[in-house]
C-alpha cells in the first residue's frame, strides 16, 4: 500500500520514515521549482502539482500513482476540510480527522462555542464587528488554519484597520479565506497545547502537555514537554477538558488542543486537526511514534494504548531554525545552503541539503532540532552544547539567537511566557566584528597567501579591507606576512588549515576552529556573514540622507501606497512586502517628500535594494 505525502521539506520526510518502517510505499508531490529537493529524491516516486495548494491535482497524483492514502503532513491542506470531503469522495483514506470534525475544530467561532458547550473554558471573542465590545488589548486572528498566519495583536485602537487588512490578506494566502475574528488578549500567558488521539471505536485519549510560550510573531520558536509550569493536577484538568472537546466533535486522528495560561486558570485558544509541527518533544517523553499511530488509525485500528498506560518520563525540548536575520528585526533570508551539520546528540528534522536554494517563496523555518534528557536541565544542557556544535553557512539564521535564548536565565528557570521574547531575550545591537575574524575572513578570501588581493607592494602589503556585516561596514587593517595577518593592536591570525567547510587558525597564540566557506566575494565565518566591498582606505559609507528605504529581505511586492511627488509623514506605511508567507509594511523613516520609486506593486525585490528615497527638507 502506498501513502502519498500532500507536503513538502520535513514533515515529508517524518512522515516517510515511519511510513516505510511500517512497510508502505512512499510517494511525493512537488511544484516545478522544488523537482530536485530533499523530499523528492527520498520518495518511490514523485509526480508534480502546481501548488502545495491544488487539492485536485493532489488527488489525481494519488490516484495516478496507486496511493491508498493522503497523510497531509501540516499546513497547506492539512486542515482543509473539502480537501478531507474530496479524498473521501475519490475512494482515497484522508490520515487525519472526518471534514466535520475538521470544519467545527478550524471555524475558530464555531470552535469556540463547542469548546464552551463542552465545559471548557473561553476567552470573550467573537466578529470584527465585535471588537469596541471586547476591548483592547485584541488579538486578530485568522477565522481558518494556524501557525502564526493572519494573527496580530493590537493594543492600540489607530492599529486595529492596518491589522485586519494585513492579517486578512494574509489568511487568504496562506489557508484561501480571508474571514477573522478577534478575542482578548493577554499579554503575559504561558501557551501550552494538550496531544489528544482519538480512534473509531470511541476511545480518546490525551499525550500529556507541550509547553510553546516562547514564540516571535505568533510563530513558535521553541517548544518542550512537560511544561516547567505544570503539575500533575493542573495536567489533569487541563487533560480533561481536551479529552472532552475532541469527544464532543467524535474526533479521530492526531489533534492538538491549545490553552493560554495564567495564575493557574487556562482558556481554550484554538484546535489544530492535524500533527503539529512540535510533535518530536512529545514523542520524546512517551516513547510513542505519533505519525505511527496516526497511520493506524486511519486504517481502522484502535489507540494501541489506554489513558492510564501512557506516561511521561523525562524532558525534552526543541528549537526552530529559522531563515532570518536576529540583526534585521529577524526578517526573513534567503540564501544557498553551503554546509549543515546539525550537533551531535540531537535529533534533527530537516530536509536540508548542501547547494539548496531557499527562496522567498516557502515558511521560513528550516530545521528542528530536539534534545532529550531525564530531566529538563539535563536536556537544556545537552540541546545548549549541541547547538553550539551545530552550523548552517550560507544564509542568515538564527542559530546564533538560540544559543543565546537556550542559556538564558529566564528559560534556565523555567519562567518564559509568551511575552518573553520582546521583554527578556530581546536581541541586543550587533557588536562590531573582532578585528581578528574580519583579518582571518581576509585569509580565507586569498588563499593565503594572497595572489588574489592583487598588490604589487612588496612582499608584505599592508591593506585595509572593507566588509559589510549585519548591514554595516566594518573595516581592518593588516599586513599579510604568507599566512600570518598583524593587525595594528598587535595581534596575529595564522591560517593553519583549510579543510572543507571549516578553517583552523591561531588567534593570540590560541588555536580555534570555525565553519566557514567561502561563496564568491562573500565569507561565512561562524556565524558572521561578511560581504566583501572594497580593498580601498575605509571611507564612511554614503547613505544618500535619512529617507531611504531599503528592502529588509527578498521578497515581493503585495502593495504600493504612494507615488512620487508624495508627501508622506514618519511611521506611515509606504509599501507591504511579502516573503515567506509573512507580510512586512515599509514605513516611512522620516516625514518629506517622496523624492524617488524603484519598485511597483507584484515587482520582486532583492535585499538591500533602494526602494524609495524621501526628501526630508520638503516635509509637509
Amino acid at each position: 500500500m502506498k501513502i502519498l505525502i500532500a507536503n513538502r521539506g520535513e514533515i515529508a520526510l517524518r512522515v516517510m520514515r515511519t511510513a516505510r518502517a511500517l512497510g508502505q510505499g512512499c510517494v511525493a508531490i512537488h511544484t516545478p521549482d522544488e523537482a530536485m529537493t530533499p523530499h523528492v529524491r527520498a520518495s518511490d516516486l514523485a509526480l508534480e502539482v502546481p501548488s502545495y495548494l491544488d487539492g485536485a491535482a493532489i488527488i489525481a497524483a494519488a490516484r495516478a500513482s496507486g496511493a491508498a492514502m493522503i497523510h497531509p503532513g501540516y499546513g497547506y491542506l492539512s486542515e482543509n476540510a473539502d480537501f478531507a470531503r474530496a479524498c473521501a469522495g475519490a475512494g482515497l483514506v484522508f490520515i487525519g480527522p472526518a471534514p466535520d470534525a475538521i470544519a467545527l475544530m478550524g471555524d475558530k467561532a464555531r470552535a469556540k462555542a463547542a469548546a464552551r458547550a463542552a465545559g471548557v473554558p473561553c476567552l470573550p471573542g467573537g466578529g470584527v464587528e465585535d471588537a469596541d465590545t471586547i476591548g483592547l488589548p485584541l488579538m486578530v486572528k485568522a477565522a481558518m488554519g494556524g501557525g502564526g498566519k493572519g494573527m496580530r495583536l493590537v493594543t492600540r485602537e489607530a492599529d486595529l484597520p492596518e491589522a485586519l487588512e494585513r492579517a486578512a490578506s494574509e489568511a487568504a494566502k496562506s489557508f484561501g479565506d480571508g474571514r477573522l475574528i478577534v478575542e482578548k488578549a493577554l499579554l503575559d500567558p504561558r501557551h501550552i497545547e494538550i496531544q489528544v488521539f482519538g480512534d473509531s471505536h470511541g476511545n480518546v485519549v490525551h499525550l500529556g502537555e507541550r509547553d510553546c510560550s516562547i514564540q516571535r510573531r505568533h510563530q513558535k520558536v521553541i517548544e518542550e514537554a512537560p511544561s516547567p509550569a505544570i503539575d500533575a493536577d493542573l495536567r489533569a484538568r487541563m487533560g480533561a477538558a481536551a479529552i472532552a472537546l475532541a469527544r464532543a466533535c467524535n474526533y479521530v486522528g492526531a489533534g492538538t488542543v491549545e490553552f493560554l495560561l495564567e495564575d493557574g486558570d487556562f482558556w481554550f485558544l484554538e484546535m489544530n486537526t492535524r500533527l503539529q509541527v512540535e510533535h518530536p518533544v512529545t514523542e520524546a517523553v512517551t516513547g510513542i511514534d505519533l505519525v505511527e499511530w496516526q497511520i493506524r488509525v486511519a486504517r481502522g485500528e484502535a489507540l494501541p494504548l489506554g489513558q492510564d498506560e501512557i506516561a511521561l518520563s523525562g524532558h525534552a525540548i526543541e528549537v526552530r531554525v529559522y531563515a532570518e536575520d536576529p540583526a534585521r528585526d529577524f526578517l526573513p533570508q534567503t540564501g544557498r545552503v553551503l554546509r549543515w551539520q546539525p550537533g551531535p546528540g540531537l535529533r534533527s528534522d530537516d530536509a536540508l541539503a548542501e547547494r539548496q536554494d531557499i527562496g522567498a517563496g516557502y515558511d521560513p523555518m528550516l530545521a528542528k532540532l530536539i534534545a532529550q534528557g531525564p530531566d529538563r536541565e539535563t536536556a537544556r544542557l545537552r540541546l545548549a552544547a549541541g547547538l553550539e556544535d551545530t552550523a548552517l553557512l550560507g544564509l542568515g539564521n538564527n542559530l546564533s539567537f538560540l544559543r543565546g535564548v537556550v542559556r538564558h536565565p529566564v528559560f534556565a528557570a523555567g519562567a518564559a511566557t509568551t511575552a518573553f521574547l520582546t521583554r527578556d531575550a530581546r536581541p541586543a545591537p550587533p557588536e562590531p566584528p573582532d578585528p581578528a575574524l574580519l583579518a582571518l575572513a581576509v585569509l580565507a578570501l586569498s588563499g593565503a597567501p594572497a595572489p588574489r588581493l592583487g598588490f604589487t607592494t612588496g612582499p608584505d602589503p599592508v591593506l585595509t579591507r572593507r566588509f559589510e556585516a549585519a548591514g554595516d561596514l566594518h573595516a581592518v587593517t593588516l599586513t599579510l606576512k604568507g599566512a600570518t595577518a598583524h593587525l595594528q593592536d598587535g595581534r596575529q591570525v595564522t591560517l593553519e588549515a583549510r579543510e572543507p567547510g571549516l578553517v583552523r587558525a591561531r588567534i593570540d597564540g590560541a588555536t580555534r576552529s570555525l565553519p566557514c566557506m567561502v561563496a564568491g566575494e562573500t565569507v561565512f565565518l561562524g556565524d558572521l556573514i561578511l560581504r566583501d566591498v572594497t580593498l580601498a582606505p575605509a571611507e564612511t559609507r554614503e547613505t544618500g540622507g535619512d529617507g531611504r528605504v531599503l528592502a529588509p529581505m527578498a521578497g515581493s511586492v503585495v502593495s504600493l501606497s504612494v507615488a512620487e511627488g508624495d508627501s508622506v509623514a514618519q511611521g506611515q506605511t509606504l509599501a507591504v512586502l511579502e516573503a515567506m508567507k509573512m507580510e512586512h509594511p515599509l514605513r516611512a523613516p522620516v516625514s518629506g517628500r517622496i523624492a524617488r520609486l524603484s519598485l511597483t506593486k507584484g515587482a520582486q525585490v532583492r535585499a538591500r535594494q533602494l526602494l524609495i528615497d524621501i526628501d526630508p527638507q520638503e516635509a509637509p
